[in-house]
């Protein structure tokens, strides 16, 4: 007969290859989670997975699109930056630096996006548009707005069957 601790409990998982756990042992060991495997292959895929969740992601910084600060505007409270889109797009609500002689002066987020009047959700290559940065208003001629987001990239454990080990 197994006996289980209570310590140990709390955090376990009981592996069970190709054998049913006795009764006691089941009422032993509440708050484990116990599985049972008959293929090796699920076991493995099983733990692997386990193992992977714990991962943390890899991170990746795409650069969605920039924009050429040609003039400011200001507005009470802030100063909109009135911009040409370089390449991409700019997005409202998206991650925003802003670039002055190449260096980094302020990364936040973009609280306003317009066009003409109109309150927009994204601006396209070639196009004008006024950028409002959140909390920030020391934007000048000449600066760049460039906007990205940060992909998660899922990290997985590597076989040695795929490495040539």
């Amino acid at each position: 007969m197994e006996l289980v601790s209570s310590r140990v409990a709390r955090l376990s998982v009981k592996w069970s290859w190709t054998e049913l756990l006795s009764k006691p042992v089941e009422v032993t060991a509440e708050g484990i989670d116990i599985r049972l495997h008959t293929v090796i292959y699920e076991a493995i895929d099983e733990v692997r997975s386990g193992l992977e969740g714990l991962l943390a992601p890899d991170t990746k910084e795409v650069t969605e699109g920039r924009a050429e600060v040609r003039d400011t505007f200001r507005v009470p409270g802030t100063v909109i930056a009135g911009s040409y889109v370089l390449d991409g797009k700019i997005l409202r609500g998206g991650r925003a630096r802003l670039l002055r002689d190449n260096v980094v002066i302020h990364t936040g987020t973009i609280g306003s996006l317009r066009r003409f009047k109109d309150d927009v959700r994204e601006v396209a290559t070639g196009y004008e548009c006024g950028i409002g940065l959140d909390r920030f208003s020391d934007i000048k001629t000449g600066d760049v707005i460039e906007c990205f987001r940060i992909d998660e990239i899922k990290r997985s454990l590597v076989s040695a069957e795929h490495t040539g080990s």
